[in-house]
């Protein structure tokens, strides 16, 4: 039987009104580790389970087991796609049911990325399938479940529409050749402000450092945002510091809060007090900025000049995956980019495909001309992914970074 148009009407107001009164995945929630749970206790965890230090599978090794996987096509049953809350047009996923058969148990799990590993590690320690055939992960534990031997090669064959990758995503350090991973969405770090308090534009990283600012400047408590932000301050590529660079980074920030520079550390609660004209500049999501430039004109975001900081959530098979034809026909159905720019006008992420810009100009041109969402080429090429630290690197990271913020 249809859906009744009345009823979809008020399931996607109700998903709006979640979307606007409580923190979901356009607030990017839990994208980070947060320094309080690496601290009661997260390095010993996935150090039990062999994530913690070196990688415990060779690069080598996991070349060799992507160049040998196979996955036949099957007939395709009921098999599972974990993801975040508020996350997909679904939609979508009924549109790939009635294409290839079979049902998509879909569930909206995935609240914190090391909350959803602890539910699963047991079973990935012992070499047993998790029960999931997707999920979705953020590039920091996306790379510790490939160097752990936690994820599935995927089989390329299956998805032929990968090659609609966008080019600054084809690859990344911890897999460089995209065979365990294929990026969902991403979302960017960048200079917010309000031009009602900074009587004129911004562009710079420096902001944040400027005196003129004095106690009306936020940065995020999240390390890897803002020291990364920093490191582009200082004309690093932060896609590849070291460790020492970070923690460098760190303490300029805690120098300039010893100045008074800094009103707060924030998560993503700086929305108010830039909205109202409490703090002048701040280092913000664009997620978070799409809903708020509609609500508030004198809000600003930009991609500064320098760079801004990238974060990628992305598809991946877990080891002993179950149903793996399955998986890989649904990745391959979310790079056909009508499918990808439908997702995109729901959900306002980056989209990680190719040439859905053109389709939405003729669906949704308002979408289409929004930089938050589609950023020029020159932006894209500065827009960096977070460093590949080790579990014990992210301690030490998240530690300086709390005695800079008082967490």
């Amino acid at each position: 039987m249809a859906e009744r148009p009345d009823r979809a009407r008020l399931e996607r107001a109700l998903e709006d009104a979640l979307l606007r009164e409580r923190s979901s995945r356009r607030r990017f929630l839990g994208r980070g580790a947060s320094a309080a749970f690496l601290a009661s206790g997260l390095a010993s965890v996935l150090s039990a389970c062999g994530i913690e230090g070196t990688a415990s599978i060779s690069p080598e090794e996991l070349a060799r087991e992507a160049r040998a996987v196979r996955h036949p096509k099957e007939r395709i049953g009921d098999w599972t796609f974990s993801n975040w809350p508020l996350y997909m047009d679904k939609s979508v996923i009924k549109d790939f049911d009635r294409r290839h058969g079979g049902r998509c148990r879909y569930v909206e799990e995935i609240n914190d990325n090391n909350e959803f590993f602890g539910k699963v590690r047991r079973q990935l320690e012992s070499g047993r399938p998790i029960g999931r055939d997707i999920v979705v992960l953020t590039d920091y534990m996306s790379a510790k479940w490939v160097r752990a031997g936690y994820a599935s090669p995927i089989d390329k064959r299956n998805v032929p529409n990968a090659r609609n990758l966008v080019e600054n995503l084809r690859s990344i350090p911890y897999d460089e050749d995209r065979s365990y991973t294929l990026p969902f969405q991403s979302g960017a770090v960048g200079l917010g402000y309000n031009v009602k308090e900074t009587g004129r534009e911004l562009r710079s990283l420096k902001e944040f450092f400027n005196p003129e600012w004095k106690g009306r400047v936020t940065m995020l408590s999240e390390a890897y945002d803002s020291a990364g932000a920093v490191l582009m301050m200082q004309g690093k590529y932060p896609t590849t510091a070291k460790l020492d660079d970070v923690l460098d980074a760190i303490e300029r920030i805690g120098e300039q809060r010893s100045k008074g520079q800094f009103r707060k550390f924030t998560g993503n609660d700086y929305t108010t007090d830039l909205a109202k004209g409490n703090v002048a500049v701040s280092l913000v999501y664009s997620g978070d900025m799409v809903q708020l430039q509609s609500d508030n004109p004198d809000v600003r975001f930009v991609y500064a000049e320098e760079g801004s900081m990238l974060f990628t959530d992305n598809l991946m098979e877990p080891a002993h995956v179950e149903h793996p034809y399955a998986a890989e026909a649904m990745m391959d159905f979310l790079y056909e980019p009508e499918v990808a720019a439908k997702l995109c006008a729901y959900i306002n992420y980056l989209s990680p495909v190719d040439g859905i810009r053109e389709i939405l100009e003729r669906s949704d041109p308002e979408i289409a001309a929004n930089e938050l969402i589609f950023p020029p080429d020159e932006v894209r090429s500065k827009l960096h992914p977070y460093p590949s630290l080790t579990v014990a690197e992210e301690q030490a990271m998240y530690a300086e970074m709390s005695a800079v913020t008082g967490a």
